[in-house]
């Protein structure tokens, strides 16, 4: 962060103040939490200026990726640093609205100073500073989160994170990222179309797109299987025109997090994209931002039913490390059950006869799942043996008069893993029961207002959801720093 020019150093600073109405020179939040001991003597009148201080500071700050601050606009530039620190005090003070949050750092000039804002000089007034002269507009706020680049706030995110394992590290805590879960979680848009006592014609057709958000989307939040067995006594319709499930506008934020035993849960990795994008498409980019910030792959993944893919155990399969997996719950498809399908030690579909089916070709699939995978055809091992006209069935199976039983599924070890994974085993139960640490994660952000966030826009909700599990993690690395033993 940026603001006043610093003219004296540091140790013929402290010299100079007498007097507890004037504001050191201005430095980034990490260089004033490194020197809060001699703050505590200046601001003992401001304990929410310190307070904070100790929540933020130890971010690196100066580090941030900030833009072109130089610019002749006839008025002062505020950092991009500044306005992620302003919604973060925002978020953890519990102000809901910008307009409540320019209240409240108007009542704290010291605040003004500590979060890098260009300061307007009084000398009469508390601190030498005019807060309202030197506070942009709730709405010039909420513009800039509109407009702050999100890779800026992920790299708060991603120092978080460096900074927790270094606290775990002086804890002597121990394989503290060899499990990552992965869940998502769904954001109401700010349009009346979500609100049920408004009266909107035709609020779930996905064509006509809401007034007061143009980027959120119709998505389901969970579907039934079945409606309701009662016949409705007025507007009667057909069965198929129903539509049985949760239904809003919107958005869906997936988050991977980390469970440390006997400490809690922290954020690794977070993605915002409209509610119209299903769970899988966050897999891909989430793991890849999981492995750039631990710096390796983890071991074990948990996930729910949505993730039941065999891209997904593909993933966490190592072929030097048989314990890796990924556990998730069997999604029942195609008439299959877990474990419903056997497979020879050679990788080969059995036939409900017991016999490996022989793979007749291969080809790329681009439509049938997120990526492009090879799928191949396995066929009836009777039918492709020379004596095939003699041959018949051991259990008469009702297609061996055309051409015998075939299967078609995916040539990656992962399509036989999902059948293969042993979800009675001990060692997948231990894995899968930590996939709660992702929904007590989602209740500390459903605390601090991720599920209705008061902004019309996407790319503000994703920073603004950034900057909450951020919040987060800084809690979590304010306990571990509480928790820590004394350095003799």
């Amino acid at each position: 962060m940026t603001g006043i020019p610093i003219v004296n150093p540091w140790p013929n600073l402290w010299k100079r103040i007498t007097r507890h109405d004037r504001l050191p020179p201005r430095h980034d939040l990490h260089t004033l939490w490194c020197e809060r001991a001699q703050l505590q003597s200046c601001f003992r009148t401001a304990p929410t200026a310190l307070r904070l201080l100790d929540l933020l500071g130890p971010l690196h700050w100066a580090e941030f990726p900030e833009r072109d601050l130089l610019r002749n606009w006839g008025q002062p530039t505020i950092p991009y640093a500044t306005l992620a620190a302003t919604v973060l005090v925002q978020l953890n003070e519990g102000r809901v609205s910008m307009r409540q949050l320019h209240t409240f750092l108007a009542e704290q000039p010291v605040l003004v100073w500590l979060l890098g804002y260009p300061l307007a000089a009084a000398p009469s007034q508390p601190w030498g500073i005019d807060p309202q002269a030197s506070l942009p507009t709730a709405r010039h706020l909420t513009q800039m989160l509109r407009t702050t680049p999100n890779a800026a706030l992920q790299y708060l995110l991603a120092d978080s994170v460096t900074l927790i394992h270094a606290a775990l590290h002086e804890l002597g805590v121990q394989h503290i990222s060899e499990c990552v879960s992965l869940d998502t979680k769904h954001i109401l848009a700010w349009v009346e179309e979500n609100n049920p006592k408004a009266y909107v014609k035709e609020r779930y057709d996905k064509t006509k797109q809401p007034a007061g958000d143009p980027d959120c989307r119709l998505g389901c939040k969970r579907r039934r299987n079945q409606v309701s067995p009662t016949t409705p006594t007025t507007n009667p319709r057909p069965g198929s025109q129903l539509k049985p499930g949760e239904f809003y506008w919107g958005y869906g934020s997936g988050v991977v997090v980390v469970k440390v035993p006997e400490w809690g849960e922290f954020v690794v990795a977070e993605l915002t994209q409209p509610f119209d994008c299903g769970d899988l498409s966050y897999f891909f980019p989430l793991m890849a931002l999981t492995e750039a910030r631990l710096g390796f792959r983890p071991r074990w993944g948990t996930f729910d039913a949505a993730f039941d893919a065999f891209y997904v155990y593909e993933h966490f399969y190592r072929a030097d490390d048989p314990q890796a997996f990924a556990a998730v719950p069997f999604s029942e498809r195609g008439g299959y059950r877990a474990g419903g399908r056997q497979f020879s030690p050679e990788g080969l579909p059995i036939c409900r006869a017991g016999l490996p089916m022989p793979l007749k070709f291969t080809y790329l699939d681009r439509t049938s799942a997120l990526i492009e995978h090879e799928r191949g055809k396995y066929v009836c091992p009777l039918r492709v043996t020379g004596n095939s006209a003699t041959a018949t069935c051991p259990v008469n199976h009702p297609r061996w008069n055309k051409g015998g039983c075939t299967a078609m599924m995916p040539t990656s070890i992962g399509a036989r893993l999902r059948y293969q994974l042993d979800r009675e085993g001990e060692a997948y139960k231990s894995i899968y029961k930590q996939r709660s640490a992702t929904e007590r994660i989602n209740s500390q952000a459903v605390a601090l207002g991720i599920e209705r966030p008061h902004l019309r826009n996407q790319h503000a909700i994703a920073n603004r959801n950034t900057l909450i599990y951020l919040l987060i993690n800084l809690r979590f690395l304010q306990r571990l720093r509480q928790r820590q033993p004394e350095v003799p």
